[in-house]
């Protein structure tokens, strides 16, 4: 009887019970897993009577933390240790009291060291989601050199990243521990985004969030980081699938539409018309030409014209030849008003820039009012040349669809788009061949198709006669056969 009342208060010296006001609104039960998954209206904590120490405390987000409650014998004063957060597969009662009784035996000295290392971690784990997609933001948009020898930001697309975390992201979960978001925050969210409750009803949007999160939560499980202990993206439900795009112009369509863009009636300006033809005849993306510079261009007035796109601007980021047909040098000839023009599309607005990004497909959709999303400012030219609405990049199907009726092989038209080839007709060769060195054979076969679709476009908007779309296809025949026999 006396051993037992000398331990007793051996162990009430170094735990040390609750404050009695605190025990007056935190209760102490006999802890179960039940009580740790039960749901509150604000954040409480339940000690444990068959542990004393141990304690758990609830969210209203229905997180269950296990902490232990014990005195430094070094300093006197006492102290929480984190022991981790309940999950019922992982981390039950029974294991947090094994963890408490485990760190009694240590002694109190290696007790108090153990727990000053977990007050660092702890100091990390603490952060907000909107804290560390702050710091995400920062991190991604820092400028490192890159391949070409140019200082950018170290992901290049961090403003489409940056606009979901803060989009979506951070509105929901942004004051919410990082350390405490779960795979269900992340799934509900989701499907939030599907169903409307963030405006439009979108997939895409939803599968640009999980990335987003993705990206941002694995980031900051890195080591020195330790933000979080893993990520709550992993194995979350399947999103439906998107559908492509189908949407080709037909030929009465591309006709009433590049006759469209020659009037002088429309109140898009002449340069950004311009760049939707080019689109059109070339199957650049839009970034990709709208930046094109005086100095990318060769030999206009020669027999091989082309662009050369720098990686920077390619969204495979790597450096695209283009061939150039001769209706593109018509396009880039107009453009070109003065010699001390450096951007082929410039800006209308900005001296010495090119046409914003948006330009083009602000053009063909309109805008709107700013005050009123309801109401159009500017009517857009799908709305005035009366065409069903359609994207700068629907001109690019377009223009491979016209490749593909022309009978030119799949393989070559994916060269065009800047698209992986067919395993059929690509050729394999060494990593630094394909980087370094210009294959000759790749520009016939793309300057063919461009030059192709070039006449077609020609025949469909001029009525060209059919002696020189005839003359055309003859040209296709042998460029394909050349190719074929290895010219």
């Amino acid at each position: 009887m006396v051993s037992s009342l000398r331990s007793r208060n051996r162990m009430n010296s170094s735990i040390v019970p609750s404050p009695a006001g605190k025990r007056d609104r935190n209760s102490s039960v006999i802890l179960t897993d039940r009580l740790c998954e039960k749901r509150v209206t604000k954040r409480t904590k339940l000690y444990d009577r068959k542990c004393p120490g141990l304690y758990v405390s609830i969210t209203t987000a229905g997180v269950a933390t296990f902490s232990f409650k014990f005195t430094d014998r070094q300093t006197g004063k006492q102290r929480t240790g984190w022991l981790g957060v309940y999950n019922p597969e992982t981390f039950t009662v029974e294991d947090a009291r094994s963890k408490v009784y485990g760190l009694k035996s240590m002694g109190g000295e290696a007790l108090a060291e153990t727990f000053r290392d977990q007050k660092t971690a702890k100091a990390k784990r603490g952060k907000t989601v909107a804290e560390i997609i702050d710091e995400r933001i920062v991190w991604m948009k820092s400028p490192v050199k890159k391949p070409d020898g140019e200082m950018r930001p170290r992901l290049e697309s961090w403003e489409n990243t940056a606009s979901h975390l803060n989009r979506f992201i951070r509105p929901r979960l942004g004051k919410k521990l990082a350390m405490e978001v779960t795979k269900h925050d992340i799934a509900t969210l989701s499907n939030d985004i599907v169903a409307g409750k963030f405006g439009k009803p979108s997939v895409s949007n939803a599968r640009h969030m999980r990335k987003a999160a993705s990206g941002l939560f694995n980031w900051a499980a890195e080591a020195g980081r330790d933000y979080v202990t893993a990520s709550p993206c992993a194995n979350l439900p399947k999103l439906d699938p998107e559908h492509p795009r189908t949407r080709v112009l037909s030929e009465d369509e591309i006709r009433t539409f590049w006759h469209g863009l020659d009037r002088d009636d429309l109140p898009w300006e002449r340069k950004t018309r311009l760049a939707l033809k080019f689109e059109l005849v070339t199957m650049l993306r839009s970034r990709e030409l709208l930046g094109a510079r005086r100095d990318e261009l060769f030999d206009l007035d020669g027999e091989h014209p082309r662009l050369d796109v720098p990686l920077k601007r390619v969204k495979k980021r790597r450096v695209v030849q283009q061939p150039l047909s001769d209706l593109a040098v018509e396009i880039i000839k107009e453009a070109l008003a003065s010699d001390d023009q450096q951007y082929v599309f410039e800006s209308p607005v900005y001296e010495s820039q090119p046409i914003h990004r948006k330009a083009m497909a602000d053009a063909l959709r309109g805008t709107k009012h700013e005050t009123n999303k309801d109401k159009t400012k500017t009517a857009g030219l799908c709305e005035l040349l009366g065409l069903k609405p359609f994207t700068p990049h629907d001109l690019r199907r377009t223009a491979a669809t016209l490749a593909g009726d022309l009978g030119f092989d799949d393989a070559w038209i994916a060269k065009c788009l800047d698209h992986a080839a067919s395993k059929k007709s690509e050729q394999i060769v060494p990593t630094v061949t394909g980087k370094v060195y210009n294959h000759s054979k790749r520009m016939k076969e793309k300057r063919a198709v461009l030059d192709g679709v070039a006449a077609e476009l020609r025949r469909i908007v001029e009525n060209v006669p059919t002696q020189a779309i005839e003359q055309a296809q003859s040209q296709l025949l042998a460029a394909q056969l050349s190719a074929y026999r290895g010219g």
